[in-house]
């Protein structure tokens, strides 16, 4: 359950209502079965085993212990090569992930998102028409940027890293159209300090004002890619262009800004346009970004008292930091980076108990041989050796398996990853690497104690 409930966790609040995180007892029983069926199956090999003893051997100072000894040591053995090879395919495909996850996080957004809250209001649902709706949004940023510790305050129409996209043709000045020209562009409307308090770099021309109206000149603002993917060069500024399927070039670009995620953060950077929300009668919904100086903690909770005073029948959609969206984004990516990782986690913790129990087992059944050995000159240094070597052989044969295994899923799972291949070398030796310690720290109890036999007890015994 504890399990169930940090996978839950993972998930955005969209998916809190819709996973089922509680235990069926019909899934427990399955479980249960499966439990005790896997006990029992491999614990009936001793017992066969052990049936199958000759009582000519049992004569025979106990050599029923050397029957069929190598069968029994063959098939231990295997058992811990598989779960190397397991261990070592899990480890190098959760190492794969978790590498795309430090990617992902580290992806360049091309704008600041600490101490930035965001929250939506839909207006048009509540019957608010044009102009209510601009009243109702310019009284919202006039009352944000009056809260303490409120730096900037934008208003866009589309919600940012949320998964959704505005796209529309366009038509731009010295930019020919024509059958089989890609001429979309994704878009979005937003209000006067957009780009100043999301940090996005403004790299010519101007921001929008509050003078970019109804009835004003219709202006645009652009990015970097739409640049480059019409042919505007370095400075846009000047050039005229439209939206849809308009006729005539009637809105100029007045600025240029940098490249930013839209709607993802694994996403490339598309080519957008921007302009003002006061000049686009159909917006209906809003969602603000309030930067703070500090800790946003207090804004987070004055938002829904300020959106009641202004209209009790508003609710608030969203609410939350950029921060948290970015990890909302991204929470499948989280999910399979931490599952993976915890699954290889447990595999490695299941292959170095069987590595220990294997070769204590071999040590306690050697003890004589040991003991033989010592008393014949042979140093601890080479009683260790040779547990070590048994460690090595299996963990050799087992990690190269897995290696293959790994590899393989990497190849699989490669359009999953970001910024990773599926055979990144870096991954595959920090996961042979992780491995092999666990396996030599599981073979260093049982070594040392081989090397630590009395040949006078041993003998006698």
């Amino acid at each position: 359950q504890w399990t169930l409930e940090f996978v839950a966790s993972l998930f955005p609040p969209v998916l809190t209502g819709v996973v089922d995180v509680a235990i069926r007892p019909r899934t427990l029983v399955f479980t249960a079965a499966v439990a005790l069926g896997t006990g029992v199956l491999f614990g009936l090999y001793p017992a066969l085993h052990a049936t199958r003893t000759e009582l000519l051997a049992v004569i025979r100072a106990n050599a029923a212990q050397l029957a069929g000894a190598r069968g029994a040591t063959r098939f231990r053995n295997a058992l811990v090569t598989a779960q190397i090879a397991l261990a070592m395919a899990l480890l190098g495909s959760a190492g794969l992930f978790l590498g795309s996850l430090v990617n992902v996080f580290r992806a360049d957004l091309g704008m600041h998102v600490e101490n930035v809250v965001a929250f939506t209001i839909s207006p048009a649902r509540n019957g608010y028409d044009f102009d209510r709706r601009m009243n109702l949004y310019t009284r919202v940023e006039e009352e944000l940027a009056a809260i303490p510790g409120v730096t900037g305050v934008a208003a866009s129409g589309l919600a940012l890293l949320n998964g959704d996209t505005w796209g529309t043709v366009v038509a731009v000045e010295g930019f020919e159209r024509g059958p089989g020209v890609d001429y979309q562009s994704q878009y979005d409307v937003v209000g006067s300090g957009f780009f100043r308090t999301l940090g996005i770099p403004l790299l010519a021309g101007r921001e929008f004002t509050d003078a970019d109206a109804e009835g004003a000149p219709r202006v645009a603002i652009v990015n970097e890619a739409f640049a480059r993917k019409f042919g505007l060069g370095d400075d846009p500024v000047g050039k005229w262009m439209a939206m849809g399927e308009s006729p005539e070039l009637n809105i100029q670009i007045v600025g240029l800004v940098r490249n930013t995620k839209y709607s993802g953060v694994r996403e490339d950077e598309p080519p957008i346009v921007y302009t003002p929300y006061r000049q686009y009668p159909g917006v209906g919904t809003m969602t603000y970004y309030v930067r703070t100086a500090g800790d946003p903690s207090p804004v987070l909770r004055t938002v829904p008292e300020l959106i009641r005073r202004l209209d009790p029948d508003l609710p608030v959609e969203e609410l939350k930091t950029m921060e948290q969206q970015v990890r909302e984004n991204v929470f499948q990516d989280r999910t399979v980076g931490l599952l993976s990782a915890a699954a290889a986690a447990l595999a490695t913790i299941l292959a170095a108990v069987g590595l220990y129990g294997v070769l204590a087992y071999s040590v306690a059944q050697r003890m004589r041989e040991f003991g033989v050995r010592i008393a014949l000159g042979a140093n601890g240094r080479r009683i260790r050796g040779m547990v070590l070597r048994q460690v090595a052989t299996l963990f050799a044969i087992g990690a190269a398996i897995g290696l293959v295994a790994a590899l393989g899923i990497g190849r699989a799972a490669a359009s999953l990853l970001f910024g990773l291949e599926g055979n990144d070398p870096v991954v595959m030796f920090a996961a042979t690497a992780l491995l092999g310690a666990v396996a030599v720290a599981a073979g260093v109890a049982p070594a040392i104690r081989a090397s630590r036999v009395d040949p006078v007890q041993a003998l006698r015994g």
